[in-house]
């Protein structure tokens, strides 16, 4: 057979006519003879640095709040009394920050529920196809609200970058995840570790970018946000479509040169070599057992990090800027003081953030999935129970020690539990599952700032003094991470009667057009070769590596300034 056959082979070897795959089909980036993997990575991580923008968003809501009141319209903040869905439609009055926060939620839920729907059609349809949605999808989301920031019409930026957008963050965030694994089954830790990273790296690009845009952008009657958000849509699309090019797919049975899987039940019983359908996994206990672990990890590390910057603020208050007094006690100018101080800190934590998504995932792949949730579950705790003690003796180094290793375990949670539920469930399906898992995120995103908020709230209501509400949120966090770790420890290998049978694979592996197309591709009859030059695969690297470390000297530059 040549390779300009038409067809596919028939189970008798005879040539049978199909139509021929499209060019964002999965048939056509099955990798040839040859392909550097190390390829892979940076295509993830182009996308997912673009959609990581989504932690940045934040950085517009001030501008945003005040838009029309730069434009010398007269106009003031929505009123207090005016219900969400007025506001929606409202053009007449500033929107308030809380009502623009909204769209952050949105993100998530959407990002979540996105993961879950179209993970199994993400798994047959490839990871191309799904980049190429996401890139629509995120950066036209970005348009539609462009559009409704011309128009004032909140509703149309919640259409946009809340729905439309998330769902974008969804398929962009899983896209890489099965194709990782499958192409670095001897590191799948460090594999998904790199791509997620560019998802918690994606702010500290985006947010810096977004503000020196709208300083240019800016007039006395403009805020420029909505040029900012033009400019970084069309920025972002070259990047995520390049990303989306730039997968491919390993042959079936494609492995790396002399590495031999483990053989199934030996001493690493909990890495299976067999595959669990997406379909089953909402009635598998080890799927909810894992669940949990990621809803309680996430759950705790999101309470920190929500309130890192004023409980670093209410803690220390007067000593982050040599003055000997409480929060409650400074004047502006020193409020001020400490608050650039506080934002400093923040930045370190997104350093820590994005760090221990490779670090963690990477380190996973020596102690195994279970034990570095261990380690999460219990060192995390330790630390959680210490912030009280160290805020007592007045100790910002040992407080601020402790967020940075709780903020860089949040992290690697994310990066390391893809390959735990490889190991668990096999490589299959592992996108789709792992887009299932995501509703846990969107869980923890309500469960842990409502505890840390209201539980805050209430000991303010008490009149306890400032320095002192954040303990007993803290030792409830504990108790989460306590929940946390005794499901991890339950985590035990997939019943037999879990698994597809060796007919229901084949069948699945068919619907994911994972068979050897030759007459299609081209690929076997003529011998195709994907071997690029080791220079191909730098620029690749330099063209992630370059904004990626202009983003981390951005943070370090803001993060001296907790150190000054």
């Amino acid at each position: 057979m040549t390779g300009s056959s038409a067809g596919v082979l028939g189970g008798d070897g005879i040539g049978v006519a199909g139509p021929a795959p499209g060019f964002l089909d999965k048939e056509r980036i099955i990798a040839g003879a040859g392909f550097n993997r190390w390829l892979v990575p940076p295509a993830a991580l182009a996308i997912h640095l673009c959609i990581g923008m989504a932690y940045g968003f934040s950085v517009f809501w001030l501008p945003l709040s005040k838009a029309l009141s730069t434009a010398g319209a007269g106009a003031k903040a929505c009123p207090s009394d005016m219900s969400f869905f007025a506001e929606l439609f409202a053009t007449g009055c500033d929107w308030r920050i809380a009502t623009l926060g909204w769209m952050y939620t949105l993100f998530f839920v959407f990002l979540g529920c996105a993961a879950a729907l179209w993970g199994g059609w993400l798994e047959r349809a490839g990871p191309r196809k799904a980049g190429v949605v996401s890139a629509v999808c995120w950066c036209g989301g970005m348009l539609i609200s462009a559009l409704g920031i011309h128009l004032h019409q909140f509703w149309l930026m919640i259409i946009g970058s809340g729905v439309i957008g998330g769902i974008g963050l969804g398929l962009g965030y899983i896209s890489p995840v099965s194709t990782l694994i499958k192409w670095f089954p001897d590191r799948r830790g460090m594999a998904t570790g790199m791509a997620i990273m560019g998802f918690g790296g994606g702010a500290m690009i985006g947010s810096p970018l977004a503000v020196d845009l709208m300083k240019a952008f800016s007039t006395p009657t403009d805020v420029g946000v909505m040029q900012t958000f033009v400019v970084m849509a069309l920025v972002y699309f070259v990047f995520m479509i390049g990303g989306a090019l730039g997968y491919r797919v390993p042959p079936t049975g494609w492995k790396p040169e002399g590495w031999t899987p483990p053989p199934a039940q030996t001493s690493n019983a909990m890495i299976t070599q067999r595959h669990v359908h997406v379909k089953k996994v909402w009635g598998i206990p080890q799927f909810w057992l894992v669940w949990m672990v990621l809803t309680m990890n996430v759950s705790a590390g999101i309470g920190v990090i929500g309130m890192a910057s004023p409980m670093l603020q209410e803690v220390f208050g007067g000593n982050l800027i040599g003055v000997a007094k409480k929060f409650g006690e400074l004047d502006k100018t020193q409020l001020a003081a400490i608050a650039a101080v506080a934002g400093g800190f923040a930045a370190l934590l997104s350093l820590f953030n994005i760090g221990g998504r490779f670090f963690w995932a990477s380190l996973s792949d020596k102690l195994g999935r279970k034990l570095t949730y261990t380690v999460f579950f219990v060192l995390g705790g330790v630390l959680y129970w210490s912030i009280p003690g160290s805020a007592n003796l007045g100790s910002k180094l040992m407080f601020v020690g402790a967020c940075c290793i709780i903020v860089s375990m949040y992290g690697g949670g994310f990066a390391t539990v893809p390959a735990y539920l490889a190991d668990l469930f096999g490589t299959q399906m592992v996108g789709a599952i792992h887009g299932r898992l995501l509703t846990a995120w969107a869980t923890a995103g309500i469960l842990g700032p409502v505890v840390v908020n209201y539980m805050r709230e209430y000991q303010l209501g008490l009149g306890i003094p400032r320095e002192q509400v954040y303990n007993q949120t803290m030792y409830i966090l504990v108790g989460m991470l306590v929940i946390g770790l005794i499901c991890n420890l339950l985590v035990r290998p997939v019943a037999d009667k879990y698994f597809m049978t060796d007919e229901e694979l084949a069948n699945e592996k068919k619907l994911a057009h994972e068979k050897a197309l030759a007459a299609e591709v081209g690929m076997a009859a003529a011998g195709s070769s994907d071997k690029v030059s080791p220079a191909v695969v730098s620029l690749a690297w330099l063209a992630v590596g370059i904004p990626l470390a202009w983003g981390v000297y951005r943070t370090l530059v803001a993060a001296a300034k907790f150190f000054n």
